[in-house]
């Protein structure tokens, strides 16, 4: 007879005809590849929204809209290695981007107002593109840093080569001739 284990999805309200299903904080920190720990300071520190009340026991319980968001997170640290306030900034651009793209989509919206809400937005974009250039730019410094090292390392392997090389023959000469010993 098998163990049976407890689903870590869980029902937000068992009387609901459509509930929206939660996960455990340990089930979220396995499926994103992180910690506990690591989500509950993302929470202290803003780069998730703090989960509401505890249910079920005392549980943090996450959405799927909590999950996405942390995978996002996770995704621009590790891709960029952004600090976790140059982290914050992105994501609130990105916030302050989805807030004005559900007024834009609202038809009550005025063309002045419109254009207003567009303007916004890019300035979000280009905050976010400062970042990401200001990142691109230290990691094309570095790349042409290894660059250099590499050209030094494969010029002093060269002349060692050469310098082994001209040895070799020399010793070769040397032989040959009867001035080294054989």
């Amino acid at each position: 007879m098998s163990a049976q284990h407890p689903s870590p999805v869980l029902d937000a309200n068992e009387s609901d005809a459509d509930p929206e299903r939660l996960l455990r904080i340990g089930d979220v920190a396995g499926l994103v590849g992180t910690t506990t720990r690591t989500i509950r300071y993302y929470e202290e520190i803003g780069l998730l929204a703090n989960v509401p009340g505890r249910h079920h026991g005392g549980h943090r319980l996450y959405s799927e809209a909590d999950v996405e968001r942390l995978h996002e997170v996770m995704r621009l640290r590790n891709l960029l290695g952004l600090s976790l306030d140059e982290l914050k900034t992105l994501l609130a651009a990105e916030d302050a981007r989805a807030a004005v793209r559900a007024e834009l989509q609202r038809e009550d919206v005025d063309s002045a107002r419109r254009r207003e809400l567009l303007a916004e937005a890019l300035g979000h974009l280009d905050r976010q593109l400062q970042l990401v250039s200001n990142r691109s730019a230290e990691l094309q410094k570095l790349k042409d840093e290894l660059c250099d090292k590499r050209k030094r390392v494969k010029r002093k392997l060269r002349d060692l080569d050469a310098h082994v090389a001209s040895a070799s023959t020399a010793a070769e000469v040397g032989a040959d001739s009867g001035l080294l010993p054989a």
